[in-house]
């Protein structure tokens, strides 16, 4: 029994090692979400920290429409990203039980 617990503790720390990796590794990318067949990008990093907008001038005329469009287009980057995390933090905890919607310190 003794045996069963180190080595579970060992797992542990390498799942805490991968995670803090895996966090480090999502804060440096930077994702670009679309909207209006791409008259509207906006670039944030994987700390939704918002790097970049770009608007198609066509876009200005319409006050409206270009809210939504950059609306539209930062949750589609905001939902990249989301995605992005959950595939690191499920390739760092490999092997590990984690209960479904159990979300782990740090995350995103």
């Amino acid at each position: 029994m003794r045996g069963n617990i180190g080595q579970l503790m060992q797992q542990a720390q390498k799942m805490q090692e991968n995670l803090q990796k895996a966090q480090e590794d999502l804060a440096k990318i930077e994702v670009t979400g679309n909207a209006g067949a791409g008259m509207v990008s906006v670039t944030i990093t994987g700390r939704m920290e918002c790097r970049k907008v770009r608007i198609d001038p066509s876009v200005i005329t319409d006050p409206e429409m270009a809210e939504d469009l950059i609306a539209a287009a930062f949750n589609d980057a905001v939902n990249k990203v989301n995605a992005e995390s959950q595939a690191r933090m499920s390739a760092a905890t490999a092997g590990m039980p984690i209960p479904p919607g159990m979300k782990l310190p740090g995350m995103f």
